[in-house]
């Protein structure tokens, strides 16, 4: 014969009343605790109404014995957004990765979610909010419901709630169609803008110094993120028989308070690599270390005034003038699409393990860790197909024109997520 069900946890039981000593009344019942352990809970009062009254009230304030934590399923959404953030902070995370997380919670997470308890978002609710920003944009809506992942796995940990609403939701649809690298034409419009930007005779205000026209051309060559470029030092670039290679260290992020500074170290362990650089990029790089004294060769190789790192704004203000003054605006294009283009090149010409391994992402070859010692010996044939297909004379265009393969498209989605890139947000 089967017993009785259990008392679902964090639920009571029926509430008995009876009558107590001097014509008081006592209200009791059995509450199951987080530990899974039913305890007996009492409250007097002086009727039998008001001893109900009074043990709600207490069941309702109850700490939650065995909890690990204090948030619970009638917790606001607010103060799990608060935990999360805290715990965010401890995080081993770039800063550029927490800032951004921590604006799209600010802008666009907790104004939607703030008047609900945990136990009110529910799959339909998360469902709807996520179609409202997939009608602004596939980026915005795939940025918040990363944001929203994070939190409710952060929630589940804690015994929160008893499954992520998130889950459930329907996949976000891609933008069919959309470009997603530049073309060899396009390229060339950019290149002409940039070699003639600022430089009409006449023209009031400060010439071009040519940084930012070298600084495209490196990300042409290299697929780095923006701000791991602006970082590369003397110090960083070998120069052997075999071609040039740089070694991504660090990374030039804005900094809230303190300006911009040098990362000393990139996005993530995989994005602290060895680089080899194709001919056109290394010609670019050689010019500009022939500017650096032998006692700065920890002097970031693209500077200010002061012999501080580039303010990555000022780069990618300047970048939008260019694509402007090639006839481009209006096509989307940003910084990013140089990261896209590399990669596309990559992925077709020699797979996508390659290209997010040259990249900095993690490559399903390669088992990172604590059995296999990291193989650092630096492969040439990405940086010579990167100059067979993108330099400036005699380029061949043939693996841009040809269709996406297996998984470029997942590739491409992991470069236009914002933390990917330290320096290029929405164009």
């Amino acid at each position: 014969m089967a017993g009785r069900p259990r008392t679902t946890i964090g639920t009571y039981g029926t509430v008995t009343t009876r009558r107590f000593n001097h014509g008081s009344w006592l209200a009791e019942t059995r509450v199951r605790d987080a530990d899974g352990r039913l305890r007996q809970v009492r409250v007097r009062g002086r009727t039998s109404n008001l001893a109900t009254a009074a043990l709600k009230d207490r069941l309702l304030s109850r700490p939650a014995f065995g909890a690990a934590g204090g948030l619970r399923p009638d917790s606001a959404f607010d103060v799990l957004a608060d935990e999360w953030l805290d715990d965010l902070e401890v995080q081993d995370l770039a800063h550029r990765t927490r800032e951004a997380y921590q604006d799209r919670l600010r802008l666009h997470v907790r104004p939607a979610m703030e008047h609900y308890t945990l136990g009110e978002i529910t799959t339909g609710r998360v469902e709807r909010f996520l179609k409202s920003e997939l009608a602004i944009s596939y980026s915005q809506a795939s940025h918040s419901r990363t944001v929203l992942n994070l939190l409710f796995a952060f929630a589940l940990r804690h015994d929160a709630i008893a499954r992520n609403p998130v889950e459930g939701t329907s996949p976000l649809p891609r933008p069919k169609g959309a470009p997603k690298a530049l073309t060899l034409v396009q390229i060339t419009k950019l290149r002409e803008a940039a070699a003639t930007w600022r430089t009409e005779p006449g023209l009031p205000g400060p010439k071009s110094d040519g940084q930012v026209r070298d600084i495209i051309e490196v990300l042409l060559g290299t697929a780095m993120r923006p701000g791991e470029v602006l970082a590369l030092r003397a110090c960083d670039i070998t120069d052997g028989p075999r071609g040039m290679v740089a070694h991504v260290t660090g990374t030039v992020v804005y900094r809230k308070k303190k300006g911009v500074v040098r990362q000393t170290h990139p996005k993530t362990d995989a994005s602290d690599r060895y680089v080899p650089v194709p001919a056109f990029a290394a010609k670019v790089i050689r010019r500009r270390l022939k500017t650096i004294r032998a006692a700065d060769r920890e002097r970031t190789i693209f500077a200010n005034r002061t012999g501080g790192p580039m303010n990555p704004y000022n780069v990618r203000r300047t970048f939008r003038e260019f694509v402007v003054l090639a006839g481009l605006d209006g096509t989307g294009i940003s910084m990013r699409w140089y990261r896209r283009t590399g990669a596309t090149v990559l992925a077709r010409g020699l797979g996508t393990d390659t290209a997010a391994t040259f990249l900095g992402h993690t490559s399903s070859k390669i088992t990172e860790g604590y059995y296999i010692e990291p193989d650092l010996t630096v492969d040439h044939a990405p940086a010579a197909l990167l100059d067979r297909t993108l330099r400036s004379e005699d380029a061949d265009g043939s693996l841009l024109a040809k269709p996406a393969v297996e998984s470029e498209e997942d590739l491409l989605d992991e470069i236009d997520t914002a933390a990917d890139d330290d320096v290029d947000g929405a164009a």
